[in-house]
């Protein structure tokens, strides 16, 4: 193989890696969609009686027109809104997030046809709902 050879190669081995690393930063940097996609599903708890089905769901520092969504959807119960950061006043640091915030959803499928929501309320950070059979 001659020097012309070998520096051409060199050069196209040379384009062909970059040309690979900047389609996997592409692959990393995407632009994020424009509607929020679930980022966290908050813990169910279900119960039943004879009368009712009883959904408790876990939304820590959730208020009430901070969800979005709360329906029943054939067989699933959909829970969706959203968890902003508690701001402490003045100039804290943050030094551990553990509690999920963002967007979440929450499917839960009900093995019970025909439930209706007949009361919500949000309290000590559950949202506890109760759904009455047909």
């Amino acid at each position: 193989m001659s020097v012309d050879d070998l520096d051409t190669w060199m050069w196209a081995h040379a384009i062909r890696g970059q040309e690979r690393a900047e389609r996997i930063q592409r692959q990393f940097f995407r632009r994020a969609s424009p509607r929020p996609r679930r980022q966290w599903e908050p813990p169910v708890d279900v119960f039943e009686t004879a009368d009712a089905v009883y959904v408790i769901v876990a939304l820590p520092g959730v208020s009430e027109d901070r969800l979005t969504d709360l329906e029943i959807r054939g067989d699933i119960l959909f829970v969706a809104g959203e968890r902003r950061v508690p701001a402490p006043a003045g100039d804290a640091v943050l030094h551990r997030l553990e509690i999920p915030h963002g967007h979440f959803e929450r499917r839960a499928v009900l093995p019970w046809a025909r439930l209706v929501i007949v009361a919500h309320e949000l309290r000590d950070g559950c949202l506890y709902l109760t759904l009455s059979k047909r």
